[in-house]
């Protein structure tokens, strides 16, 4: 704290004050602590305003939110009133014209590489669906998390996620060291019969996401569990790494926790997501369609009534007019079912820019982002459509906006390209992450930000793509 005095006429007074000054200079700040978990976001995380924004202050600050509740769920409320699209200052009044080169598309390109097309992530090891965040204190670096691909048929029942720093070199996001084994433990159950008995024999997490909360980092993996065959664990990411800082060893979540949901259950539940509303309660969201349900969960695991049908018939409405539309499958043409499903974590983002000094986060401008999938399946090969899905940070979390054209990443192989399989389908991605490219940065975040995109490529490899988040909103419809 800075403390400034006028100057005084008396020489005396002055020489009193020289003690005092030396003793705050060199001893007061010796006698501060900071436990940055628990400070607000507005007070830890400084992002520079891109370079063409030369009008505003050089430096802004995230908004400050909540602490996450560590008690009992309170009954939620319909306190949300419908969200005019007329009162936000986004989308703009006129779209850009289409300038794609993959019609049908909306193209996103990468904001660092020299052609915006995507980047490599490199664990040493062959990965897939990868995990980008940003390092908590070290500038310009990563925590990468992907599964370990497995070839043959050596260990099939064993499944380790690796984990490692990250560093951009030649535009490819290489580990600085070896990856280790992310250490989370085995889970067993009970419910595995039949046709899914060999489910029982599993040992490690499937699929995980690691992603940023309000306040700390998370870990969402498939496990076998209690309430079915499979299910969906949550745990604290930092009790599974080297910390920086680590002060609130009793927080929720220290140990793997099996997540609960509203019944009923599928034997095999996955592709589940984690969000919070703008008071950093927290939730699980199981299904986007045919219909949408989530819930509101407590440290223990447990989950509320289904509150998805508070919003229903809004939300199905909207998914109807604006949503894919999965068709049939066509055995003679050797078509499978297409299928819509959850992909990857959420995010908080506010509809205005980070480096206008009038944007401040509200019930009306505030939304949940996530990305899930329509798949595609021909001839023993899939293909995984991704689009973009808003809906509101307060409850009953009404459906905002729904991607009107799938999301194509600049650098994906189109059908016929050296590379793809041969019965004219494209290169097969599938989006496992987003999260905030720049350190400091948490749940939330601004159209001016730039999302850190992680996805597998044809079941092989890891990558990603870092994008504009103003960028990656383009071609949504409205509610």
């Amino acid at each position: 704290m800075l403390v400034t005095t006028a100057r005084g006429g008396l020489s005396v007074l002055f020489l009193l004050l020289i003690p005092v000054v030396w003793l705050g200079v060199y001893h007061f700040p010796a006698l501060l602590t900071f436990d940055s978990a628990s400070l607000p976001q507005k007070h830890d995380q400084v992002i520079p305003v891109k370079e063409e924004s030369q009008d505003v202050k050089e430096h802004v600050v995230a908004p400050e939110k909540g602490h996450v509740s560590w008690v009992e769920p309170a009954p939620v409320t319909d306190s949300e009133s419908r969200l005019p699209v007329e009162s936000i200052p986004w989308p703009p009044a006129e779209q850009p014209a289409e300038t794609s080169t993959q019609p049908g598309y909306h193209v996103i390109k990468s904001k660092t590489s020299l052609d915006g097309r995507y980047f490599d992530i490199d664990f040493k090891h062959p990965a897939i669906n990868p995990n980008i965040i940003p390092h908590p204190t070290e500038p310009d670096t990563f925590i990468i998390v992907a599964q370990k691909h497995k070839y043959g048929s050596t260990g099939i029942f064993f499944f380790v996620e690796l984990v490692c720093n990250a560093v951009f070199q030649n535009y490819k996001l290489v580990c600085t060291e070896p990856a280790s084994i992310l250490p989370i433990s085995a889970t067993s159950s009970g419910n595995c019969e039949g046709k899914l008995d060999f489910f029982a024999l599993s040992v490690g997490p499937h699929d995980a996401r690691v992603f940023w909360g309000p306040d700390r980092p998370y870990v969402l993996f498939g496990s076998n569990s209690m309430h079915n065959c499979f299910g969906q664990w949550l745990q604290d990411f930092r009790m599974l790494t080297i910390w920086h800082e680590l002060t609130d060893l009793r927080a929720p979540y220290r140990l793997a926790t099996d997540i609960a949901k509203p019944p009923p259950y599928q034997p095999i539940e996955k592709n589940w997501f984690i969000f919070w509303d703008l008071d950093s309660n927290i939730y699980a969201h199981y299904d986007i369609f045919p219909h949408r349900s989530f819930a509101r969960i407590s440290p223990d695991g447990s989950a509320s009534e289904d509150l998805a049908p508070r919003s229903r018939e809004a939300d199905d409405m909207c998914f109807a007019t604006h949503g894919p539309k999965p068709t049939p499958a066509s055995p003679d043409a050797g078509e499978g079912e297409e299928s819509i499903h959850q992909a990857t974590n959420s995010l908080s983002i506010t509809l205005c820019r980070r480096a206008d000094p009038s944007c401040e986060p509200s019930p009306t401008n505030t939304f949940i982002l996530t990305v899930f999938h329509l798949k595609r399946h021909l001839n023993l090969h899939s293909v995984y459509e991704p689009y973009v899905l808003l809906f509101s940070a307060v409850a009953p979390f009404r459906t905002f906006a729904v991607g009107s054209k799938p999301l194509w990443v600049h650098g994906r192989k189109k059908a016929g390209e050296e590379g793809t399989v041969s019965d004219g389908q494209s290169e097969m991605m599938y989006i496992t992450s987003v999260n905030w490219k720049a350190n400091g940065s948490r749940y939330q975040g601004y159209l001016d930000d730039v999302v850190m995109v992680g996805f597998g490529v044809e079941d092989r490899r890891a990558a990603g793509i870092d994008v504009l988040a103003e960028d990656l909103l383009g071609g949504l419809a409205y509610c």
